[in-house]
């Protein structure tokens, strides 16, 4: 997913109520950008981390600029969820997945469980339809070890139920943790941080939920989904 612009680097002084962050440019002028991430965004909302912005020349938006890219623990990684499911749209399409490969259509935000809609439907003669959920992952607490939630996610476990339900009903079911970061090789749940989330992902896949998780390289330039990680579930 390349960036329509070159970013603008600057250096984070604040993020704030949720959805606004301050940033430093490299001149010295001062910015508010747009924060697209409503999460905790533990270990990347710290002040003074390196940040890459993109700016829009809309004048309808009230903010100019959004906070795309944070640079901690010595690697770029992306700020932006929501990107998460536009990449592995992307990936799909592109045959990158392998285990996502041989599908005819991909449909988006398709109804289903209990007023949830699934981020990606794939669907091809002589298949089941399969049902992906994507999350995005940025958290690392331990060497090379990815990890998810970094806060409480109800909604989260809602979507495993949900997905072990179309697997009930014969149907294929994936839950896809999309990984911004490229200094990692394992995604795990962070069982001390949502308990109740990290034993329903083992339900789910238990149930015959797929559990897939991909890293990424990030760049000023582009964030583009590379290679397949080791899921450890506990």
């Amino acid at each position: 997913m390349k960036f329509a612009n070159p970013l603008i680097s600057g250096t984070l002084v604040k993020r704030y109520k949720r959805f606004f962050a301050d940033v430093e440019l490299e001149g010295g002028e001062m910015v508010t950008a747009h924060c697209a991430n409503t999460g905790a965004m533990t270990g990347i909302k710290e002040p003074g981390l390196p940040v890459w912005l993109s700016r829009s020349d809309n004048p309808k938006r009230k903010l100019k600029f959004t906070w795309e890219l944070v640079e901690a623990e010595g690697t770029l990684i992306g700020a932006l969820p929501n990107l998460a499911n536009a990449l592995a749209e992307e990936a799909v399409e592109a045959g990158m997945l392998a285990e996502l490969t041989g599908y005819d259509s991909l449909r988006r935000e398709v109804k289903y469980g209990t007023n949830s809609r699934i981020d990606l439907l794939l669907e091809g003669v002589g298949k089941p339809p399969c049902w992906v959920e994507v999350k995005n992952v940025h958290w690392q607490r331990g060497p090379g070890i990815a990890e998810f939630p970094d806060g409480v996610t109800a909604r989260g476990a809602k979507h495993l139920v949900e997905l072990a339900g179309q697997v009930a009903a014969g149907e294929r079911a994936v839950q896809l943790f999309i990984v911004q970061r490229s200094d990692c090789d394992v995604l795990r749940p962070a069982a001390d941080i949502d308990p109740v989330y990290a034993r329903t992902l083992r339900e789910s896949a238990a149930a015959g939920v797929e559990v897939l998780a991909y890293a990424c390289d990030v760049s000023p330039a582009a964030v583009t989904i590379t290679r397949p990680m080791r899921v450890e579930l506990g």
